[in-house]
C-alpha cells in the first residue's frame, strides 16, 4: 500500500502511461503493415487476443490467487459485454477503419472516446446534459469541437506541410498479395467507409469503458477481470473469423510480419498494456489516463510520416488539434462535474446515517465532559 500511495505523488503513473501510448503507437503500424501484406482482419484479431489472453491468464492467476473474490454471473455476464465491446467488435471495426483510412487518422479519432461516451450515456440516462452548469457546456462544447475537428480532418486536405522525406515506405516492401493502387473515387468510398467504421468503433469502446466501470463497482480485481475479458474476447473472435475465414493459409504463422504483428498486439499491447491501465487508474484515477491518448497521435504521425510515406497536410493538422483540444475540454468537464458531486447539500443526507453518527458520537461528547 505504501508502495502505491508514493507511486501516486511520484512520476512512474506519466512513464508509465506514456511508455504504453508508445507500444500501442507501434501496434497501429504493424496492425497496417500486416494487413497490407494480405493477412485477414478477423484472423489478426483472434491471433491478438488469444496471444494477450495466453500471457494475461497467469499474471491475474499468480498476483491476484489471494484477493481474487469469488466470480457470479454477473461478474462473468460483464466480462462478455466487454469482450464484445472491447475485443471481437470494437477491435474488428477498428482493424478495418485503419486498413480503409491510416494509421494517423484512426489515432485521431481514438481521442473523440470520451466525447462518445458522454454523448452514449446521455442516450443510457446515465449522465445528465448539464445545460445550466458549466460542465455541463464543456462536455457539449467538447464533444462538437470533436465532430467538427473529425469532419475537418476527412474532408479538408489543405496544402501539404510534410517537413521530411525519408523515401521509405514499409508497406510497399510488405505488399504481397494485392495492389495498392486505386481509383480516386474508389479511395474517397473508402474513406467514408474508414471514417464511419471508425466513429463505430469508438460507440463500442465508449461501452467498452461504461462496462467496466460498472464492473469495477462489484469485482475489485482489475487484473483478474482483464484477464477474463481478454479471455472471452479470444473466443468470440475466433469464433468469428473461423465463421468468416477458413483458408488454412490465412491462419498460417511463419516468422515474417504477420507473427511479429499478433504477437506484439497480443502480450504488449493487449496485455502489457492493458495491465499499465488498470494499475495506473487505481493510482491516479480514469482522467489521468485519458490525458495520455494523444500521445498515441503524435507519436504515429510521426512514424507513419518517416516510415508509411504518409503525407501531413494542414487540414490533418488543424483537424487533429481541434480533436485534442476537445479531448481536454471534455475532460475538464468531466473533472469539474465530479468536484461539484463531492459537494453534497445537507438536504440529500440520508437521516438515518445521521442518527447513526450522533448515536457514535454521544458517547464521545459525554466521556470528553
Amino acid at each position: 500500500m505504501t508502495t502505491v500511495e508514493g507511486t501516486t505523488s511520484g512520476w512512474k503513473p506519466a512513464v508509465m502511461m506514456v511508455t504504453g501510448q508508445v507500444i500501442f503507437s507501434g501496434m497501429n503500424i504493424l496492425l497496417k503493415l500486416a494487413a497490407n501484406d494480405g493477412m485477414d482482419n478477423r484472423v489478426m484479431v483472434a491471433y491478438r487476443f488469444l496471444f494477450g489472453a495466453a500471457f494475461m491468464v497467469p499474471i491475474a492467476l499468480f498476483f491476484e490467487r489471494n484477493t481474487r473474490p469469488k466470480l457470479t454471473w454477473k461478474v462473468f455476464l460483464y466480462a462478455c459485454l466487454a469482450g464484445l465491446f472491447g475485443g471481437s467488435l470494437g477491435q474488428n471495426l477498428y482493424l478495418q477503419s485503419l486498413v480503409l483510412t491510416s494509421a494517423t487518422f484512426i489515432s485521431a479519432m481514438l481521442n473523440l472516446v470520451p466525447a462518445v461516451t458522454f454523448v452514449v450515456a446521455v442516450c443510457l440516462r446515465m449522465e445528465k446534459l448539464g445545460w445550466n452548469t458549466a460542465a455541463g457546456k464543456a462536455k457539449i462544447l467538447g464533444t462538437i469541437m470533436g465532430i467538427g475537428g473529425a469532419m475537418l480532418f476527412t474532408f479538408y486536405e489543405g496544402p501539404d506541410i510534410t517537413f521530411w522525406d525519408t523515401k521509405l515506405n514499409l508497406l510497399q516492401i510488405t505488399s504481397r498479395h494485392h495492389s495498392t493502387l486505386k481509383s480516386g473515387g474508389s479511395v474517397r468510398h473508402n474513406l467514408v467507409l474508414g471514417v464511419i467504421l471508425a466513429l463505430l468503433s469508438c460507440v463500442s469502446y465508449s461501452l467498452w469503458l461504461i462496462t467496466q466501470a460498472k464492473a469495477a463497482q462489484v469485482y475489485p480485481a482489475p487484473l483478474s477481470f482483464t484477464a477474463l475479458m481478454v479471455l472471452m474476447s479470444a473466443i468470440m473472435s475466433s469464433v468469428f473469423a473461423i465463421c468468416m475465414q477458413r483458408k488454412p493459409s490465412q491462419w498460417k504463422l511463419g516468422l515474417d510480419i504477420r507473427l511479429l504483428t499478433v504477437a506484439y498486439a497480443g502480450i504488449l499491447s493487449t496485455a502489457g498494456f492493458f495491465t499499465v491501465i488498470s494499475l495506473v487508474v487505481r493510482m491516479r484515477g480514469p482522467l489521468f489516463v485519458s490525458v495520455f491518448n494523444p500521445c498515441t497521435l503524435v507519436v504515429v504521425g510521426l512514424v507513419s510520416s518517416m516510415v508509411l510515406e504518409e503525407h501531413i497536410y494542414s487540414g490533418n493538422l488543424l483537424g487533429s488539434i481541434l480533436i485534442v483540444c476537445s479531448l481536454y475540454v471534455v475532460l475538464w468537464g468531466k473533472k469539474r462535474e465530479d468536484e461539484n458531486a463531492k459537494l453534497v447539500p445537507v438536504e440529500n443526507v440520508d437521516p438515518t446515517d445521521l442518527e447513526k453518527q450522533e448515536q457514535e458520537d454521544g458517547p464521545k461528547n459525554n466521556a470528553d465532559s
